[in-house]
């Protein structure tokens, strides 16, 4: 998502021209960045990175047959390649383990593509786009439904369709985010037809319910979509059950060392289905 005074064009700038910025003992930037936004299929390729400004590392003496630490200069810790791809304003990014996890990549992300402006007037946040399948198996568990929450951002280029109104909402009142909590005590739980929504989308992307999805509804689908975050929280009898939107995150394999034009095409391919799966417009 781009708030404020972030567009399109703007954020891919940052990515071509990131700023280093330090968190603790490290450095974070955006290396080996290839700007193929102007070609057929537009994107923007980097490697996100951590290094070490005063890195140490082991080598061997042989004079003294001995190890030694030796002083490594900006010694590289871990990256994580990505793509962006403007047309879905879509973000795939490797999970590195141990070295950049894919809850770490978004907030890293989001620090250097908004300290590229100075934090003036922008924003940046990255947020999973659930896989339906995964997501509506944690949902069916929850037999009573206690509290379902989300927080939205307005979508930019794409829209589901059975969450429109809301989107309608949010252009209509110019807000930049938009949170919709609600909770019920009543030994039913609340009323809520989000399970049912979602399996009839996966049967049927067309399908059009009688009546427009309920605002927490929709919110949680827009969540699932990448548009925001979600929450529900709910129980199976005596079991408690939590399940979030960023649970389910849409994944696929690949190469670690990522080709940039095979990643982009491949990122694409996985985008495009997302949006014919959920029959999103622009």
């Amino acid at each position: 998502m781009k708030l404020g005074l972030l567009d399109q064009e703007k954020l891919m700038d940052a990515i071509v021209n990131p700023p280093v910025v330090q968190i603790g003992r490290l450095d974070w930037t955006i290396t080996d960045a290839l700007d193929a936004r102007h070609e057929a299929m537009p994107f923007v390729f980097g490697k996100l990175s951590k290094y070490a400004e005063d890195g140490r590392v082991t080598v061997v003496d042989e004079q003294s047959r001995s190890q030694i630490n030796a002083h490594a200069p900006n010694l590289l810790e871990a990256s994580s390649p990505f793509v962006y791809l403007p047309d879905y304003s879509g973000l795939a990014f490797l999970h590195v383990w141990n070295g950049i996890q894919d809850d770490v990549f978004p907030r890293r992300f989001k620090k250097i593509i908004e300290s590229a402006y100075e934090n003036f007037f922008v924003g940046c946040e990255v947020e999973p786009v659930a896989d339906y399948q995964a997501f509506v198996s944690k949902l069916s568990s929850i037999k009573t439904f206690k509290e379902i929450g989300a927080k939205v951002f307005p979508p930019n280029p794409l829209f589901g369709r059975l969450w429109g109104s809301l989107n309608d909402y949010l252009k209509k009142r110019q807000a930049s985010d938009v949170t919709v909590k609600e909770v019920s005590v009543k030994a039913g739980g609340l009323r809520t037809e989000v399970v049912s929504l979602i399996e009839h989308l996966l049967i049927d992307p067309a399908y059009q319910p009688e009546t427009e999805p309920d605002i927490a509804d929709a919110a949680l689908l827009m969540a699932a979509d990448g548009y925001g975050s979600g929450r529900v929280v709910g129980s199976d009898g005596d079991t408690d059950i939590i399940v979030r939107t960023a649970d389910t995150q849409k994944s696929f394999l690949h190469d670690k060392e990522a080709d940039p034009h095979r990643l982009a095409m491949l990122a694409a391919a996985h985008f495009r289905r997302v949006s014919e799966e959920r029959d999103m417009d622009h």
